[in-house]
């Protein structure tokens, strides 16, 4: 009756264990407060910093006129040489933002475009452009390199290039593959640098829903996503082969001192 009674127990208790330990791993579990929220949730739209590439074309009816401000890439003789009877589009240099948050624009001059979102930067230009050109041209700013890097417990760690310019958290652990089962989905770390150089390490719980209404659930440029390992792991790399091969050795002299009690018996 005892040895039932302990069963039964043990049971319990690993059942439970197992319950809690579940509750851990899916994302976005109370889905209701998200969808509850009165709230209208603006849209994201990346601003510039320091250290971005920019990519700026200027276009108008008369490509004449918006040439002087398409800073394009020199040619070298021999290359325009060989391409002399065939048609190609100019390869336009990219814009490097200073820690100012500067660029050097041509005819313009220097730019300050740093805290400024893709519209905003070409808004911009385009008003600086008015008094050289008759019509109003058409300004596009791209970031060249928007890239997120994901580290830690996920199955394809590694630094990703953002095309759109717009990327939250779920999105880049896709990109990592996903996290792997020793992952911790309560406590994934944000390693964010602002535009003045100061960094911030924030703690994300994506287990809770209310992650998507949170400021860091759009990563920015450059952003850190570090996923924690579990305990589990944690204790499965302090077995290194020092300790299997203990294990090993004491299994063969059990083994050998049970023989030698089967024997002398």
């Amino acid at each position: 009756m005892k040895l039932k009674t302990i069963f039964f127990a043990l049971t319990v208790t690993v059942l439970s264990a197992g319950c809690t330990s579940y509750k851990n791993v899916p994302y976005l579990q109370d889905p209701q407060i998200v969808n509850e929220y009165g709230k209208e949730i603006p849209l994201y739209d990346a601003q510039i910093m320091p250290k971005d590439l920019l990519s700026i074309t200027i276009n108008t009816t008369d490509p004449q006129a918006a040439a002087p401000f398409n800073l394009t890439v020199q040619t070298p003789l021999n290359a325009a040489l060989t391409n002399i009877n065939t048609t190609t589009q100019p390869t336009l240099q990219q814009y490097l933002v200073s820690n100012e948050g500067d660029i050097d624009f041509p005819v313009l001059g220097r730019l300050h475009v740093g805290g400024l979102t893709k519209n905003e930067a070409e808004n911009l230009i385009r008003e600086r452009l008015k008094p050289y050109l008759k019509e109003s041209p058409i300004v596009t700013v791209r970031m060249a390199n928007y890239k997120i890097s994901v580290l830690g417990e996920v199955a394809r760690p590694g630094t990703f290039n953002v095309s759109n310019e717009k990327v939250n958290v779920l999105e880049a652990l896709a990109m990592a593959g996903d996290m792997t089962v020793y992952g911790v989905r309560t406590n994934v770390k944000l390693i964010r640098e602002e535009a003045d150089g100061k960094r911030e390490i924030i703690e994300l719980d994506l287990t809770k829903s209310d992650i998507v209404l949170s400021p860091y659930f759009y990563l920015r440029q450059n952003d850190i996503l570090y996923v924690t390992p579990n305990k589990t792991k944690a204790k499965n790399s302090d077995i290194g082969n020092t300790t299997t091969t203990i294990i090993s050795a004491t299994s063969i002299l059990v083994s050998i001192a049970s023989l030698l009690v089967n024997i002398l018996k």
